[in-house]
């Protein structure tokens, strides 16, 4: 992989991160609470201030940006690394958010799932068919946590069903090139799980032992943990990994196929673009830094671009 190179610093605990076709990234600053871009220059713009925690972000097929919103943390900055360490004061649940990308008007689409409100939203990806798969993490306590769920929703408010619950800090979450899998990374087990998809918004679950009706497709061993994730064109997921700090590229059947460090334990999201999708923009939220390198091979293009 060739060097890193900082497109801009400063950022407050940047994630999301969507590449533009002017070369200009768009991302959230979770502390900051706004939907921000980055120019290619290093230069950073608000687009919209959110409110509670702004977490994952895609564009949909009208063009706007849709936000995983987990509601807020408290933060801590310690030497120079920020990072969250607790539900904010205000918290009430978070929010599956629409946001206007020329007027910054930020409407919310759902905050819950029938009776059951949204605790964390996490990460988002966009299906051809103009549907959105979201995890919702939930929060963690001094001494409980929530479980965690992965939804499907319609972007026009109309349609949000459950596909997986239990499921232990869900996080990252992404499609196969043919859309017929859909993966999610679990924070704390450091796992990569995949679901059968049959339909848009339905799923085929796995028998017991399964815990959740997902096959098993990677854990790493150590102290890591798993935050948002991109896929490769080729099918291999590549999962931001945090404390080691890197990204864990992980091949359908498992195997781990390199992983590159960064120089950040909170390697966070990755999302890919340049030309031919070989430009890899890198989230490193502790030091709020967004980096770009070549990437070895081109990433997987994603159902809707601006």
């Amino acid at each position: 992989m060739s060097e890193l190179r900082v497109m801009t610093t400063g950022l407050r605990f940047p994630e999301g991160p969507v590449a533009m076709k002017d070369g200009s990234v768009v991302l959230v600053e979770i502390e900051r609470q706004t939907v921000s871009r980055v120019t290619p220059n290093g230069k950073i713009e608000v687009v919209a201030k959110t409110g509670g925690g702004p977490n994952g972000l895609a564009l949909g097929p009208d063009g706007a940006f849709y936000v995983c919103n987990n509601g807020g943390f408290v933060w801590r900055d310690e030497a120079g690394l920020l990072r969250p360490v607790g539900p904010a004061a205000d918290y009430t649940g978070g929010s599956i958010q629409r946001v206007d990308p020329k007027s910054g008007k930020v409407e919310v689409l759902y905050d819950r799932c029938g009776a059951h409100k949204l605790l964390g939203p996490n990460d988002i990806v966009f299906d051809s068919k103009g549907g959105l798969y979201f995890t919702d993490l939930g929060k963690a306590r001094a001494r409980d946590r929530d479980w965690g769920g992965v939804y499907y929703a319609r972007a026009d408010g109309s349609r949000i069903v459950e596909l997986v619950h239990p499921i232990l800090t869900p996080n990252g979450i992404g499609l196969s090139p043919d859309e017929k899998t859909l993966y999610v990374a679990e924070t704390e087990t450091a796992r990569l799980w995949a679901f059968d998809i049959t339909a848009p918004g339905e799923i085929k679950k796995q028998p017991f032992p399964s815990p959740h009706g997902g096959r098993l497709v990677a854990g790493l061993g150590g102290f890591q943990r798993f935050d948002s994730l991109a896929l490769e064109a080729n099918g291999n997921v590549c999962v931001a990994t945090l404390v080691n700090g890197s990204v864990s590229v992980i091949a359908p059947d498992g195997r781990l196929v390199r992983q590159p460090k960064m120089p950040d334990m909170y390697c966070t999201n990755i999302c890919f673009g340049g030309a031919g999708l070989r430009t890899a923009f890198i989230t490193l939220s502790g030091t709020g830094q967004l980096v770009a390198t070549e990437w070895p091979e081109p990433g997987l293009r994603l159902a809707y671009e601006a």
